[in-house]
């Protein structure tokens, strides 16, 4: 039944309809205990993840769900066989738990870049010998994440606070809270399937990656023959990539599909039949004549799509410039100030630890 002025009302067991119980902590104990096992976790398998297949999927529906199997089963399990009084799973507590899940993950998703400077120095022919020593990689981290926060802070009023556009992955972060703090056996099945996912991969896992104790699967299966071979084409059996692709939906899997095949199958033979590559060709050479194009592909994507959206930039900073500020307002004076002084310290941090010219 609709309202009179056509809305549909909640209904009473949504757990939207239930309003935060009084005197509730997020940031309780137990959040905290929870939240640090969660970013233990996810902290240690993202970076395999990373380098495993080169991009880093969202992790907030992942960190949300491990939240609820250790907070709203694990945990309270464990407080019930123990005797122990214990308030009911929420997601407000919840929140808190995949929070810490989710930075912890993109914090180590800079193993990238320090996966670089390890993959250069083991390199023969090229001069690299710099090692990050644990103060550098932090020092050098932090002035550019710093700078690329508040170089997005103009854009900020305009998207979300003006246009109201949706942040796709904080609505599925969202919608999985809500989904775990649903009534009935929702949530459940959803933690039994994640369980199950996890256990079938890890099987699968063990199988390949072990299969020298095992013995029944061949980690990757690699064409063996012919052109590609030198490529090293092939299909690894995991269901870490196809669990990937399932979060990061099937536009950017036909796309990484399609670039891989234009990448590894169609450039050797186009390379080759142009003169540009030697009938015995290499990998890296190949990788060579991949790699820049596609980095020009990337930066040269990313300026035009900014470009072509001046208007909105002027609008944002005339907004922002213009707005007074209040209790969510950053002020574009103090934009100015971090990016003129995170700039300084980035330069300074590269010119001084990383041995990079200014």
């Amino acid at each position: 039944m609709s309202h009179e002025n056509g809305e549909t009302p909640e209904h009473p067991e949504s757990p939207l309809a239930r309003p935060k119980p009084e005197g509730l902590r997020e940031f309780s104990p137990r959040a905290i205990l929870c939240g640090l096992f969660v970013a233990a976790v996810m902290g240690a398998s993202y970076p395999y993840v990373v380098l495993k297949l080169g991009f880093g999927p969202n992790v907030s529906v992942v960190a949300a769900i491990l939240g609820y199997i250790v907070l709203g089963l694990l945990f309270t399990r464990v407080a019930s066989l123990l005797g122990f009084r214990y308030r009911p799973y929420n997601r407000w507590e919840n929140n808190i738990i995949q929070t810490a899940g989710t930075a912890a993950a993109q914090t180590a998703f800079m193993c990238v870049l320090l996966a670089a400077f390890d993959m250069l120095t083991e390199r023969k022919n090229v001069p690299f010998d710099v090692i990050l020593e644990p103060h550098q990689s932090f020092a050098w981290l932090t002035a550019a994440g710093l700078l690329g926060v508040l170089l997005a802070v103009p854009l900020r009023r305009h998207y979300i606070v003006e246009e109201k556009l949706p942040f796709a992955d904080g609505l599925a972060a969202g919608e999985t809270l809500l989904l775990c703090d649903s009534e009935g056996s929702t949530a459940s099945r959803a933690a039994l399937a994640m369980l199950a996912g996890i256990a079938a991969s890890a099987l699968l896992m063990t199988l390949t990656e072990d299969a020298h104790v095992f013995n029944l699967f061949k980690p990757m299966l690699v064409v063996k023959t012919g052109l590609l071979a030198r490529t090293l084409v092939g299909i690894n059996w995991s269901l870490l990539a196809v669990g990937s692709g399932m979060l990061i939906g099937m536009r950017i899997n036909v796309s990484m599909l399609l670039g891989a095949l234009l990448a590894w199958v169609v450039a050797p033979f186009a390379l080759r039949e142009a003169g540009i590559l030697r009938p015995d060709f290499k990998r890296d050479n190949v990788l060579f004549w991949v790699m820049w194009p596609a980095t020009g592909m990337l930066v040269a994507g990313g300026l035009t799509a900014l470009l072509l959206r001046w208007r909105v930039l002027r609008r944002a900073f005339q907004n922002l410039s213009s707005a007074t500020t209040g209790g969510d307002e950053f002020p574009l004076r103090w934009v100015l100030i971090g990016v003129l002084l995170c700039g300084a310290a980035l330069v300074v941090v590269q010119s001084t630890m990383l041995q990079q010219p200014a």
